[in-house]
């Protein structure tokens, strides 16, 4: 099978905040985007995670920020000739031939919610589904992985995961710290996903996951979403393809080949791995693969094993709450 044919989900960009800082910015093909819709066309992207990202260059962070990037995804991605909003566990996959891609929200980083959790249930009602808790630092809920004291979960953030476990809210713990990280894999009723971070045995980047973290995500039948920082992907920080490849071969030693996929963090980066500089270039990606491994298996990585955990996990229309 040609690269060209195969689907590819993404789970994390960051065009959210870029759109924010320059309100003129064309989603179509702006040059200031890696992240545009013809490139997700070229690469075959059919399914896009779009981060709401506040960057503390905004000064104090609120909901009000958090609702303009609500505001910028409808009007500027899923507006009536744009991608296709995926909510519902009943939509995952469910597109016409030739319709544009499906396209999700998430929240990266709680901060902008000011620990009010019926600010977390307009987030869910305005169509966001996965929850980072923390960007690197803490918050009102936990601490980031930068934090030194390494802390877990506050009070209050302990009741926003029993709120996300019982209203449908997905849960991501990129940026989390470990304390965090196993405090939630107690807390959790539900599985979780890493949507943008890569092995710390092949780069020991702190923001990477050590191996016990991947076996956990593995036993929930999570999700872990390879990132194309190059300073996540390798030490010297200057990483081609093979070197993603190395993480792939960790994760899969672990056990998770059914649990692998790819959030690029596009937009959110100012480096890239060589040659793979944008979603475009997915098909170059997918031809490297398919020299090392099985049709089947390449498929599951790049968008498979993303859409199952999807068509499970996601809150379903039918039985909302």
């Amino acid at each position: 099978m040609r690269a060209e044919k195969f689907k590819v989900a993404d789970f994390h960009c960051d065009v959210l905040s870029k759109m924010q800082a320059y309100p003129d910015i064309n989603f179509d093909n702006d040059p200031r985007l890696d992240v545009t819709a013809e490139r997700l066309a070229y690469g075959g992207v059919e399914l896009q995670c779009f981060a709401i990202y506040l960057s503390a260059t905004r000064g104090k962070l609120s909901f009000e920020h958090v609702l303009g990037q609500i505001d910028l995804f409808r009007q500027k991605i899923v507006s009536t000739d744009g991608l296709q909003w995926l909510r519902w566990k009943e939509e995952v996959g469910n597109r016409l031939v030739g319709a544009p891609p499906q396209a999700m929200l998430s929240l990266e980083g709680v901060d902008g919610l000011e620990g009010n959790l019926f600010y977390a249930q307009l987030c869910f009602e305005l169509g966001v589904r996965f929850l980072g808790v923390t960007w690197n630092y803490a918050n009102w809920a936990a601490d980031g992985v930068l934090e030194k004291r390494n802390g877990g979960f506050t009070e209050k953030g302990r009741k926003l995961v029993e709120w996300c476990n019982h209203s449908g809210m997905l849960l991501d713990v990129s940026h989390l710290s470990q304390a965090g990280f196993w405090e939630l894999a107690d807390l959790s009723s539900r599985p979780f996903i890493a949507s943008h971070s890569n092995a710390a045995a092949i780069c020991g980047h702190v923001r990477n996951l050590k191996d016990e973290q991947i076996k956990a995500l593995i036993a929930m039948d999570g999700r872990m979403g390879l990132t194309f920082y190059p300073w996540f992907v390798c030490d010297h920080g200057k990483a081609r393809m093979d070197d993603l490849l190395k993480h792939i071969e960790q994760v899969c030693s672990l056990g998770g080949e059914k649990h692998l996929m790819f959030g690029s963090d596009f937009d959110g980066i100012d480096t890239w791995v060589e040659k793979l500089e944008h979603p475009g270039k997915y098909p170059d990606l997918i031809e490297q693969l398919l020299r090392y491994y099985p049709e089947d298996t390449v498929k599951g990585w790049m968008y498979e094993n993303a859409t199952s955990f999807l068509s499970v996990n996601l809150p379903s229309q039918v039985s909302k709450p």
